[in-house]
């Protein structure tokens, strides 16, 4: 374990370094390409709800237009906020990463940024927010059933650091998205109704972003 844990931080301090040598004319190329592959596939034509990532200043596709399409078409979008856990544990990190309701494009376009430049929802502003996975995730007093239940989603688009050949994921190192993924999965089987499921998984990257075929993501 300890040796896959210094792996994996090379690969990353590999891949920032790739990054950082990507112009940003070929950003927002692939950034375009990208959000129209994404445009096109069915499970995003068809989806209600979907979550979106909101990039990075840099060394990330740019998500911002397929927010505003989402928006455009009616769609509940739901983005990341990252906020104390209700109850940490041992197997439970101390914070955790749920998905929160945009109300309009207005709404994200005003959002501000984080300490890593990533526009996010104030604390302020969550009550008014409808929680992906309820407000159980919050406030563990919350009844099951209410208006602060689980809002299940259709799609996820999620970032990465780097993919291998499999499209095996690394992330940034924190694991907010194992973690949400498996809560979600977990939610599922506790209070969705007949024919729920997991979401969709689209994950965008950059080309440099593609760890070496002899690289293997565990």
């Amino acid at each position: 374990m300890a040796a896959l844990r210094t792996a994996k931080k090379e690969l990353r301090r590999l891949v920032r370094q790739r990054l950082s040598q990507v112009p940003e004319q070929s950003i927002q190329k692939q950034s375009r390409a990208a959000q129209q592959r994404l445009l096109s596939l069915p499970e995003y034509r068809s989806a209600a709800r979907i979550s979106i990532y909101l990039s990075m200043p840099e060394g990330e596709l740019d998500t911002g237009p397929i927010v505003a399409d989402a928006l455009q078409q009616g769609k509940e979008v739901y983005v990341p906020y990252i906020h104390k856990a209700a109850a940490a544990t041992s197997e439970a990190p101390t914070s955790v990463m749920d998905m929160v309701s945009l109300h309009s494009q207005e709404d994200f376009e005003k959002l501000e940024a984080d300490s890593w430049g990533i526009p996010t929802p104030s604390e302020s502003s969550i009550e008014g927010r409808k929680r992906c996975l309820g407000r159980k995730d919050i406030d563990p007093q919350a009844a099951e059933g209410s208006e602060g239940g689980m809002h299940g989603l259709d799609v996820v688009v999620m970032p990465g650091m780097a993919f291998d050949r499999r499209l095996a994921r690394l992330g940034h190192g924190k694991g907010y998205y194992d973690f949400f993924l498996a809560r979600y999965k977990r939610s599922l089987g506790a209070s969705a109704g007949p024919g729920s499921r997991m979401p969709f998984l689209g994950m965008r990257d950059l080309t440099r972003k593609l760890a070496r075929p002899t690289s293997l993501i565990k």
